[in-house]
């Protein structure tokens, strides 16, 4: 574990997938808020290994609206795809101690198995059908994805937010994907090969990740690595309690630039639903010298009745 008095280097992470959304403008500041408050540095990360979803010009976009909250970074941007090398180094380690192994499995395969239930939010509980296979290629010239090999039992963590929590990997999700197929690097191997390589000391992010906070543990014993704190935030939702998605045009981002939409309204409005005091327009950095990550509340913030900010208009 780091020493409690080594620096704070946290991380913003989009994914140039599509517009970034009023969800994400109250993450992004929450993290940005939490390490800069401490001193600390802030890193920037574009998640763009899943190539086939990358649209184009979403970098830009990405770069200009966090710019436009009033957002920076330390050091260049890291574009994930440009550098795939540790990652691949890793897995390579993990194969070799017999901690992945290949699978050709397709969905329809898992979704087929008797003994694969739902792992929530539509994820599928991988059975272990190739656990024991030992394939290494296809004859035929098809490709493997790899797995993680995910031993048994209850992991215990502790969440800046949530609290102490447990979760069992193995019984809810299984063994895990690393790499595809296609060659192409999970979400799960990148980024705790990244945040460990670029010091990222505490990962604040949405909720929705907290599951995948076991996963990562997971893996960074078996690489020794060392853990970042976690903070999981609660998600921003629709009126009727739907979760965001990017095909939100209404709240996407770059819309309500369009629409001329103050930044410092969306400032204080993601200030205020974190709990701090903020007058109607608000700087980022203005709010860093009385920012305190414990007001914020521990429920979902619902953009519908006295919690849909003024600048979105009426419902």
């Amino acid at each position: 574990m780091r020493p409690p008095s080594s620096p704070v280097v946290g991380r913003l992470a989009p994914s140039p997938t599509g517009s970034l959304h009023l969800g994400h403008a109250r993450t992004f500041l929450l993290a940005w808020w939490h390490a800069r408050a401490r001193g600390g540095r802030v890193l920037l990360r574009i998640e763009d290994l899943d190539r086939e979803r990358v649209k184009p010009g979403m970098l830009e976009e990405c770069l200009a609206t966090l710019t436009w909250l009033g957002l920076d970074w330390d050091g260049e941007p890291l574009l994930q795809s440009r550098e795939p090398g540790p990652a691949r180094a890793a897995l390579a380690t993990l194969v070799a101690r017999d901690l992945a192994y290949g699978c050709d499995c397709s969905r329809k395969d898992i979704e087929r198995a008797a003994s694969a239930p739902q792992a929530g939010d539509g994820e599928l509980c991988y059975p272990g059908t190739c656990r024991t296979r030992q394939l290494l290629a296809h004859g035929d010239g098809r490709a493997l994805g790899l797995r993680f090999r995910v031993p048994p039992g209850e992991l215990a963590l502790v969440d800046g937010v949530h609290g102490p929590f447990r979760a069992d990997v193995a019984r809810e999700v299984g063994d895990f994907l690393l790499a595809r197929r296609d060659g192409t690097l999970a979400y799960q191997l990148a980024v705790v090969v990244d945040d460990a390589r670029t010091g990222v000391t505490e990962v604040l992010r949405g909720d929705d990740l907290l599951a995948s906070a076991a996963r990562q543990a997971l893996l960074q014993r078996a690489l020794g690595l060392a853990p970042p704190r976690w903070y999981h935030v609660p998600l921003v939702l629709e009126a009727d309690g739907t979760r965001l998605a990017k095909r939100s045009g209404a709240l996407a981002l770059a819309s309500l630039r369009a629409r001329g939409v103050d930044p410092r309204a969306i400032v204080a409005w993601a200030a205020r639903s974190a709990g701090q005091e903020a007058p109607a327009l608000l700087h980022a950095a203005e709010l860093l010298p009385r920012f305190e990550l414990a007001r914020l509340p521990r429920s979902p913030v619902r953009l519908a009745g006295p919690a849909r900010p003024a600048f979105l208009g009426p419902a």
